[in-house]
C-alpha cells in the first residue's frame, strides 16, 4: 500500500471513528493493514466496499458479496460468534471468511486448530485462513 493511500485511510479511520478510543482507533488502523495486505497477497481481483464500522469487512470477489474477519490469537478478544451470523444476514454476504493473522512464521497449526474447534469456527466461517502477513503467505486450513 503506498504511503499517500495508508494516509488517506487512516484520515478517514480518524474522521469516521471519532468516537472510538485512540486504541479501538489503532486497532482499526490494523484491520485495515491487514485487509489491504491479504487483497494484495490472495491473487484474486478483490474489491474492498467497508471496512470502518465492524470488525467485519465487506468486500466484492468476481461479483459476489464476502465478509472478512482478521483474528490474531495474540491479540484478540473472543466475539459472540452468533451475532457475525446476523451480520452476514443483515449485510447479504454469501460468504464469511476467518482469517488468522500471525506476524511470525508458525511451524504447525496446532493452536489454530484447536481454536477452530473450540470455537466451532468451522460453523460460522465458509473458509478459513492462515496469513502470515510478514511473510504474505496465505495458507488455507478449511
Amino acid at each position: 500500500m503506498e504511503l499517500a493511500v495508508f494516509q488517506e485511510l487512516t484520515e478517514e479511520i480518524t474522521l469516521e471513528c471519532f468516537y472510538m478510543t485512540e486504541s479501538q482507533q489503532e486497532e482499526k488502523v490494523i484491520q485495515l493493514i491487514d485487509l489491504h495486505h491479504f487483497v494484495e497477497c490472495y491473487g484474486s481481483s478483490i474489491k474492498i466496499l467497508s471496512y470502518i464500522h465492524h470488525p467485519i469487512n465487506i468486500i466484492i470477489e468476481n461479483g459476489v458479496k464476502k465478509g472478512i474477519l482478521f483474528y490474531d490469537l495474540k491479540h484478540s478478544a473472543l466475539f459472540d460468534w452468533n451475532a457475525f451470523e446476523e451480520f452476514k444476514r443483515h449485510n447479504h454476504l454469501k460468504e464469511v471468511w476467518f482469517v488468522f493473522v500471525e506476524e511470525d512464521p508458525v511451524p504447525d497449526t496446532i493452536r489454530h486448530n484447536d481454536f477452530i474447534i473450540e470455537n466451532s469456527i468451522e460453523i460460522f466461517y465458509d473458509k478459513i485462513f492462515l496469513f502470515n502477513f510478514f511473510q504474505s503467505i496465505i495458507q488455507p486450513l478449511q
